[in-house]
Formats: structure tokens, sequence, C-alpha cells
């Protein structure tokens, strides 16, 4: 589990395609500290398992189901990544719950410039538009953002100085895919009703 506060922009090194799957190598200084064989680092917004951790760099494997449904099959060397540890019980929360579970690939149609803060648009596919409430959570890339905006075919988010100076969202072009993960409270709720 993660907050969506996003703890350092690292970059792709290499993608090793294996059969229907992959192996990434992450150039990361900040999230290699303290992690161990095994634990969890979310890559923009997608919950990994870091192996072969060492000062500057990680790797992780990549399943077909993860290739599929979200952006990392078409990441490329030297692409900046959003990169997060899980939480610990001791974490603040700082965001919202955010699984590392992406529920659907989203587009980047522009951006705004308000001078020291940004309107960022993403485009939703059908699918999740229910799970979407205006000055509700959802995590793009990873990153833990209120909407503040919301039509029935996109959503806006504000952004401030430091989640434009620290996340990929300054890279994205229009017309760039990303990574959209809805608030799980949203998805228990509607199952619990639905079972009633």
């Amino acid at each position: 589990m993660f907050t969506g506060i996003i703890e350092e922009l690292g970059s792709v090194r290499s993608i090793e395609e294996r059969g229907e799957n992959a192996r990434l190598v992450i150039n990361a200084r900040v999230v290699t500290e303290g992690t161990n064989h095994g634990d969890s680092i979310s890559v923009n917004g997608v919950c990994l398992t870091a192996l072969d951790i060492s000062a500057d760099s990680f790797a992780a494997d990549v399943s077909r189901e993860t290739l599929l449904r979200s952006t990392l099959g078409r990441l490329r060397p030297g692409a900046p990544v959003n990169l997060e540890r899980a939480v610990t019980p001791a974490t603040r929360l700082g965001g919202h719950i955010v699984q590392g579970h992406v529920d659907a690939r989203g587009q980047f149609t522009g951006v705004e410039d308000h001078g020291e803060s940004w309107t960022v648009r993403i485009a939703y596919p059908k699918e999740i538009a229910r799970y979407l409430v205006f000055k509700g959570s959802v995590a793009v890339e990873g990153i833990s953002l209120t909407i503040a905006g919301l039509t029935d075919d996109h959503f806006e988010i504000a952004i401030i100085p430091k989640t434009w100076e620290v996340t990929n969202l300054s890279h994205l072009k229009p017309g760039d895919e990303v990574n959209i993960e809805v608030d799980i409270l949203g998805k228990y709720i509607e199952k619990l009703l639905a079972s009633r």
C-alpha cells in the first residue's frame, strides 16, 4: 500500500522483454535506501517487487497483465518515472490509500499554466466514470491528487510547484497515456451495496 506522495523521480535504465513479460531496471537513489529484496515500490503507480537492489538502482519483473493494463510496457530507457516505497505502520498518510493496482489507462490532453500552479487535464475511459467524483481522490501515475474539475470524458487536477517539480507530470506531452487508479473506498462501497 502507498500514499501517493512521490519520493523520487527516477528513470528507466533498461527494459528486457522476457516472453510476454518484462524486467525493468530503474535508476533510483532515494527509494533504494532501506529497501530489501522483495519489498514493494510503486513505479508510475504500479506496485512492483524490488529485486537486485543496489545503491543507485533496482530491478522489477513485470507480468503480461501489468504490461497490458498499465503504461509500463510503453516505457523506454531514459523515461522519467515516479517512485514511492510502500507505507509502514508509522508512515503519515499524506495522500490517500493507493494500492498500486492500475484500474485504467487515461490520456494526458493538456495543461494550463497559471504561473505558480498548473491545471492538468486527463481523459479517462467510461468504465471508471462512476468512481470519479468532484473533489474526490484519484491516483495518476501513482500521485495522490484531488479532482478539481470533472466532465463526462475528462477530469482536471490542480498541481502545485512541488508536485510539478518532483513528478513526471511536467514531462508529459498531449496524447501520452497515464496510469489511473480510482479510490478503493468507492469500489468497496459499490460491492457492499450490490450484495444487499
